[in-house]
């Protein structure tokens, strides 16, 4: 059995990540194929249709094409780091999946405070039908990927290269990854009409993923991610 330290450590490092996801992404994408019927796009959450957007603008339209980026990311930044791959992965992967169910309730809860102001102001939240749960899951996984994995580490890498102390690094990555996961939700055909009170809230929302990406690392993001929108969306 790990000790508090290794389990630390071990659920930060990308083979337990990527075992983890993986059933969430096979779930996400044959769900996305029975549920969608003629129109599965229709189920895709707008991170998976941006990246699918932009594969095809590389000519590349297989319908894996998509999850398969997911997987040979992860599966290139696990064999890089491959010689210190831990073991019991699947404790590991039971205890990332309590660490983002709590995550997920933890921003549950802090929403529930930030819910009456919206309310008082007469703003609704937009969330889909409960039937589209599969869409939530495949949020968690691309909107991680492109947002935290992307986004955030490689804007915290740019600026460490261009000598940006790093925690300033860090702050301003965060927060730029952030205003783009926010601002996001209002673009294209299926995108919320823009309203300040919901983007600071995503935005907030955007900030806390990235904390719990730094600290817990990207699996435990993803399930978090996930795990907040599907409650949200059966809650309301």
């Amino acid at each position: 059995m790990a000790s508090a330290s290794e389990y630390w450590k071990a659920t930060r490092h990308p083979g337990p990540s990527l075992l983890f996801l993986l059933p969430l992404l096979v779930a996400y994408e044959l769900g996305v194929l029975y549920l969608g019927g003629s129109q599965p796009q229709a189920m895709r959450n707008g991170a998976d249709t941006w990246l699918r957007w932009g594969l095809e603008s590389f000519g590349v339209r297989q319908m894996v094409a998509a999850p398969a980026l997911v997987v040979v990311v992860l599966g290139v930044w696990f064999w890089r780091e491959r010689s210190d791959m831990p073991g019991e992965v699947g404790s590991l992967c039971l205890g990332m999946a309590i660490e983002s169910v709590a995550g997920a309730l933890t921003l549950w809860g802090l929403s529930r405070g930030f819910g009456p102001l919206l309310d008082h102001l007469g703003i609704k939240l937009a969330v889909p039908p409960a039937g589209m749960v599969v869409t939530f899951v495949g949020a968690g996984i691309y909107e991680e990927t492109l947002f935290r994995l992307v986004l955030f580490s490689g804007l915290s890498r740019l600026l460490r290269a261009a000598l940006v102390p790093t925690w300033i690094a860090h702050c301003l990555a965060a927060t730029a990854a952030a205003l783009t996961f926010a601002a996001a939700h209002h673009l294209g055909a299926y995108g919320e009409p823009m309203d300040g009170y919901v983007f600071v809230f995503r935005t907030l929302a955007g900030l806390y993923f990235t904390v719990i990406y730094q600290l817990r690392g990207f699996g435990i993001a993803v399930g978090a991610h996930a795990c907040y929108d599907v409650l949200v969306g059966v809650a309301m």
